[in-house]
């Protein structure tokens, strides 16, 4: 089975956010068993399936990060997005059938890639407790990201973003007690719209370089409140990302671009084939 690994929203090698891409043929999904265990082999944020023809979309898409499936991955889509480009040449625009329902994705000439994803709309919540403490920092408000499952977390400003050096152990107790996906730190920044980091080690992810799917939730908050729908997110971890946003109503395109790092064959294990399509 070929397998590539493709860092998402950068055109950098050994930047933005790398996913392990597996464009599969046939016409049933490998046994989920074998694919997470697969993500867990590859050790990194997501690992990707897409399956041609489900559910009337161009390809069906699953993401697994080492600990489990997930409902929303954005720079894993991308990532398929720009392996399915390279295959097939030319701008394109696929559909991917996903948990979180139908995906457009398209690839244009210069090779960038936009996706339109679900808005994650945001309500104010209080703070779980502990959570300054675990972040070792102030918080400013905290907010509900709906069905994301996230939890978008405001402080002060830029620096504080950039400096953040969290409790990874106590961030695991909050997101396990509350049932949350991971922790969304962001703050307005100065060169670009906003700023932001993620944290989600109950997935096996104590940070995730750059999350495709927490910018649903940032670029409407954001959108609200610098009266803007087009807003440029940097996501400042080590590998350091930039992503795109346009808010339409209840859809957030999100728009990168990707480069393949490694193009291989798995060994080792043929493809299982689940019992129930």
């Amino acid at each position: 089975m070929r397998i590539r690994i493709i860092d998402a929203f950068t055109d950098e090698p050994f930047r933005g956010n790398a996913a392990a891409v597996c464009l599969l043929d046939g016409d049933s999904w490998p046994d989920e068993t074998w694919m997470g265990r697969l993500a867990a082999e590859m050790n990194l944020s997501e690992t990707v399936f897409t399956l041609p023809g489900v559910d009337g979309a161009d390809y069906g898409i699953r993401w697994f990060t080492p600990m489990r499936e997930v409902d929303m991955c954005g720079h894993a889509t991308l990532a398929a997005a720009h392996a399915l480009h390279v295959d097939r040449g030319g701008p394109a625009t696929v559909t991917f059938s996903s948990r979180s329902g139908i995906l457009t994705v398209q690839t244009f000439a210069d090779g960038s890639i936009t996706m339109d994803f679900p808005a994650s709309p945001t309500t104010e919540t209080p703070a779980p407790d502990g959570l300054a403490d675990a972040l070792r920092v102030d918080v400013v408000a905290t907010y509900d990201t709906g069905p994301l499952g996230d939890l978008l977390v405001e402080v002060a400003d830029e620096q504080t973003v950039r400096g953040l050096a969290p409790d990874m152990n106590a961030v695991a107790a909050i997101e396990r007690a509350h049932k949350i996906r991971g922790l969304i730190v962001t703050a307005q920044a100065s060169e670009y719209d906003f700023i932001s980091r993620f944290f989600a080690p109950t997935d096996g992810i104590p940070e995730d370089p750059v999350t495709g799917s927490a910018h649903t939730a940032l670029a409407p908050f954001w959108g609200a409140r610098l009266g803007k729908t087009n807003l440029v997110g940097l996501q400042a971890s080590p590998r350091s990302g930039v992503v795109r946003t346009e808010v339409r109503d209840d859809r957030v395109l999100l728009t990168g671009r990707a480069v393949t790092v490694l193009d291989g064959e798995l060994q080792g294990s043929s493809r299982p084939v689940a019992l129930v399509s």
